[in-house]
């Protein structure tokens, strides 16, 4: 085994997940980008870039990639869940089938992949975990439940991988993003195609969910400021949990200080809900 450090970073074919991928190769970092379609990277061609296809939901996939790995290199150094989903909208209008796409993307597959790719991790004797979770995961708002719930369970899943890889010597961290420029909004509002109508209990408040929708594009950092900011942090000594990005720090002050009647009032005036 060489002295290489590899890394897995899926979710590379946009936004944060490529800017991550291009810091990490500008450090000398074999990286392995997970894209569902590997011709999304055509624009990325490096000598350490080894784009592999990863449905983060189909565990053919994830076998795939985590045997590949195991097979050429024996180990990983830093595995980065950052493949997500979001579904917006009122709970009430959510369908089973989106509240699962919801967690099986956002909390089962970063399980299911730390699982396959174990072996790999220990054998890295000091390897990385990192979650990319969110600010949205410690203060949950309305027309974004689901979100909300899937990042806080992330949380806590991060938080019991913490201590039961401390063992085999892997370090689990928390990525809490704030408002980072990306196609989030633009996925967002996608996923809204369709769900509220002139019929729904919710036509009235259409423009707040499509504005909570986009909310993470109010004022954004770019993406490579934060990819450069997160890789130095990851290369080094990280915290535990890292919050980053524009307003990344209000909402786990609101959940922190204010009574939760005060935040109820401020979000419920915020989304015309009262």
């Amino acid at each position: 085994m060489d002295d290489t450090k590899i890394a897995l970073i899926t979710g590379c074919s946009s936004g944060i997940g490529k800017a991550l991928m291009q810091e990490f190769l500008h450090n000398h970092i074999k990286v392995y980008a997970g894209v569902r379609n590997v011709h999304s990277l055509q624009d990325s061609e490096h000598q350490v870039l080894t784009p592999i296809a990863l449905d983060v939901t189909k565990e053919d996939d994830i076998a795939r990639c985590a045997e590949e790995i195991s097979r050429r290199h024996g180990k990983l150094d830093y595995l980065i869940n950052n493949a997500g989903f979001a579904a917006m909208g009122p709970l009430m209008e959510l369908s089973t089938e989106q509240l699962e796409r919801q967690f099986h993307t956002n909390v089962y597959a970063p399980v299911r992949l730390t699982q396959a790719l174990l072996p790999s991790l220990k054998a890295a004797n000091n390897a990385k975990v990192i979650n990319i979770g969110s600010v949205s995961g410690i203060l949950t708002t309305p027309f974004s439940g689901a979100y909300c719930a899937s990042k806080a369970a992330l949380h806590s899943v991060s938080d019991a991988l913490r201590l039961e890889l401390a063992p085999w010597n892997i370090r689990v961290i928390t990525v809490q993003p704030g408002a980072i420029e990306s196609s989030f909004g633009d996925n967002s509002l996608a996923s809204l195609d369709g769900l509220i109508d002139d019929e729904s209990e919710y036509a009235a408040f259409k423009p707040q969910i499509e504005a909570r929708a986009t909310a993470s594009q109010q004022n954004p950092t770019s993406t490579t400021a934060f990819a450069r900011q997160l890789t130095a942090q990851l290369l080094s000594q990280p915290s535990d949990v890292i919050r980053l990005g524009s307003g990344s720090w209000i909402l786990p002050w609101m959940q922190r200080w204010l009574p939760t009647p005060i935040r109820d009032g401020i979000l419920g005036k915020k989304f015309g809900l009262k």
